[in-house]
C-alpha cells in the first residue's frame, strides 16, 4: 500500500514541475504493478489550491471530480483520534518544519499500517516513512 502525498499530483498534471518525469513514470509504475493507493482529503485541499493557483480554476475542478471519482485510490479522512496525534506529530516535529497536512498524512499513515510515500518531501522519511519509489 503507497500513501500519495501533494507533489506527485501536482507534479503529474503540471508539466513546468520540476518533478514532472519522476511523477509521470512513478504513476506509470503504480498502474503497472496495480498497487494498492491511498490519499488524504487533507491532501486533495493542497493539490486542488495549488493547481488552481497555477492551472486555473476549471481544470483544478475537473482534477478534483476524476480523483474522487477514482476506483483505484483510496480517500482517506482522519478522526479525531488522528487530528489529536497529528497536532502532537506538529509540535514533535517542529524542528523539521513539517506541515499539518503532512502529520495528518503521518497519522493516517500509521492508522492504515502504510510504510511507503509516493512523495518528493523528505518530511516523511523523517516521520520514519519510506520513500517510493526509492
Amino acid at each position: 500500500m503507497i500513501f500519495i502525498d501533494t507533489g506527485p499530483f501536482l507534479a503529474r498534471y503540471l508539466q513546468h514541475d520540476q518533478h514532472h518525469a519522476r511523477a509521470v513514470e512513478g504513476w506509470k509504475e503504480l498502474d503497472r504493478r496495480r498497487l494498492r493507493c491511498l490519499t488524504s482529503n487533507f491532501v486533495l485541499d493542497e493539490l486542488l489550491t495549488l493547481l488552481a493557483r497555477r492551472a486555473g480554476p476549471a481544470f483544478a475542478a475537473e482534477t478534483g471530480r476524476r480523483i474522487l471519482g477514482s476506483h483505484v485510490l483510496e480517500i482517506v479522512r482522519p478522526g479525531e483520534k488522528e487530528e489529536t496525534e497529528a497536532v502532537g506529530l506538529l509540535e514533535k516535529l517542529a524542528d523539521q518544519g513539517v506541515s499539518f497536512t503532512d502529520c495528518v498524512s503521518f497519522a493516517l499513515m500509521r492508522k492504515a499500517k502504510a510504510r511507503q510515500a509516493f512523495t518528493f518531501d523528505r518530511h516523511f522519511s523523517a516521520a520514519g516513512f519510506e520513500l517510493w519509489p526509492a
